[in-house]
C-alpha cells in the first residue's frame, strides 16, 4: 500500500481513512460487529482512525478504545472536540477550558495516554484563537497531543491560526479535514491549495456524498427512507433544483464510471485519493459489506482522461448543494439568506 506523509508531521497514513461516526447510536447499534469493522480495515492496511467525542455523545470513542485495545501502537488515531456534550453551555465550543477537559474525557474513552492528531471540529468565532491555540499548544507539551488540526475551516481561516501560532509561539496546524467529494468541490478553490502551501495534510469527509455517490439514489425511483433522509429531507427532495441536478449527473457519472469498469462507488473514491492535494479520504461504513466495497478502492488511480471526463461533469471548485459545504460562519449564513436564488418559486440550498 502506498502510504503518505501527513502534512509535516512525519506520521506515514494510508490513502483510505476508517472513519467513525456509523459505529454505536448514530449507525451500528452492535458494537462486536463495530469492533470488527475496526479490526478488518486494520488488517487491510488502514493506519489512520478518525473519531470524534460528539459521535454518539461519546459511544463511538469507547468502541473505538475497545477495537484498539493490543493494537493502539498500529494506528494514528485522530478525534475531535468541539460539539456540544451536554446542556452545560460550556462543555463545547474552543475555550481553553473546555478543549482540555475534552481531551481528558476523549482520552479516558479511548483507553489510551495520547491521540496522534487532534482536531478542532469547527471553529468558533466567540473564541479567542489565542486562546484556543494556548490549549492545544498545552496538550502537546504534555504528551497527551501529538499534532492538532482542523475541521471545515475557510481557508483565510486556516491562514490566522497559522499566523496567531507564529506570532504567540504556539503550535502550528498540520491537517485540515474538509468535505470533499465529485459534488463537493469547493475546497479546490482555496483551501487545498492554503494546506499545500503551508505543508499541511488533508483528510477528506464525506466522500460519497451521503450515498448520492454511490447509485443508492436515481431520477425516477422513490428515495429510499432513511435516518439520514428523514433527518435531512431537503438534500434528498426532488423538488429542490440542487437535489434534481445531482439526479442528473448520478446517471451521467455511472455511465462514466461503467465505461471506465468500476463501480461509481470506487470511482468517487478514486476520485479523492488520486488528487495529490490530498493526504486520505475518510470513509465511513456502516456494516462489513460497506467496509470490504470501499476497500477495493484503496489502490485505484483515476488516470488524466477520466478525470477530465468528471471535469466536465462537474468544474473543479463547484459544489452543487452549498448545504454540503460543511459549516458556514454566521456571517456567511446572513449573506446567503440575503441572497436565495429562486427558480420556479422554490428555494436553491437552504442555510444553515
Amino acid at each position: 500500500m502506498e502510504y503518505r506523509t501527513l502534512g509535516a508531521t512525519g506520521m506515514r497514513v494510508s490513502p483510505l481513512a476508517l472513519g467513525t461516526m456509523m459505529l454505536g447510536a448514530w449507525g451500528n447499534t452492535d458494537r462486536a460487529d463495530c469492533v470488527r469493522i475496526v479490526h478488518r480495515a486494520l488488517d487491510a492496511g488502514v493506519n489512520l482512525v478518525d473519531t470524534a467525542d460528539v459521535y454518539a455523545f461519546g459511544e463511538t470513542e469507547e468502541i473505538v478504545g475497545v477495537a484498539l485495545q493490543g493494537r493502539r501502537d498500529e494506528v494514528i488515531l485522530a478525534t475531535k472536540a468541539h460539539g456540544p456534550m451536554s446542556d452545560d453551555p460550556n462543555h463545547r465550543g474552543n475555550s481553553r477550558r473546555w478543549l482540555l477537559r475534552a481531551c481528558e474525557d476523549s482520552l479516558r474513552r479511548l483507553r489510551t495516554d495520547h491521540v496522534d492528531l487532534f482536531q478542532l471540529h469547527r471553529p468558533d468565532p466567540d473564541t479567542d484563537l489565542d486562546e484556543t491555540l494556548g490549549a492545544l499548544t498545552e496538550l502537546v507539551q504534555s504528551g497527551k497531543v501529538r499534532a492538532v488540526g482542523t475541521s471545515t475551516f475557510q481557508a483565510e481561516e486556516i491562514v490566522e491560526a497559522l499566523w496567531v501560532a507564529e506570532r504567540r509561539g504556539h503550535v502550528a496546524l498540520r491537517c485540515e479535514q474538509p468535505p470533499y467529494n465529485v459534488f463537493v468541490r469547493g475546497p479546490e478553490t482555496a483551501v487545498l491549495p492554503t494546506c499545500a502551501r503551508h505543508g499541511m495534510g488533508v483528510i477528506t469527509y464525506s466522500p460519497l456524498n451521503g450515498g448520492w455517490l454511490t447509485g443508492r439514489y436515481r431520477r425516477g425511483q422513490e428515495i429510499e427512507q432513511t435516518t439520514r433522509t428523514e433527518h435531512m429531507p431537503k438534500m434528498y427532495d426532488p423538488a429542490q433544483p440542487a437535489v434534481a441536478r445531482k439526479l442528473d449527473l448520478v446517471e451521467s457519472l455511472l455511465q462514466l464510471a461503467g465505461e471506465a469498469g468500476m463501480s461509481l462507488t470506487h470511482m468517487a473514491l478514486a476520485f479523492i485519493t488520486s488528487n495529490p492535494q490530498v493526504t486520505a479520504a475518510i470513509i465511513g461504513p456502516r456494516t462489513m459489506a460497506h467496509l470490504d466495497d470501499q476497500l477495493r478502492a484503496l489502490d485505484l488511480r483515476l488516470d488524466a482522461h477520466l478525470l477530465d471526463r468528471i471535469d466536465e461533469l462537474v468544474p473543479p471548485g463547484t459544489t452543487i448543494d452549498p448545504v454540503d459545504a460543511g459549516y458556514r460562519t454566521p456571517g456567511e449564513v446572513a449573506h446567503w439568506n440575503e441572497r436565495m436564488v429562486r427558480r420556479d418559486g422554490i428555494s436553491f440550498g437552504s442555510a444553515r
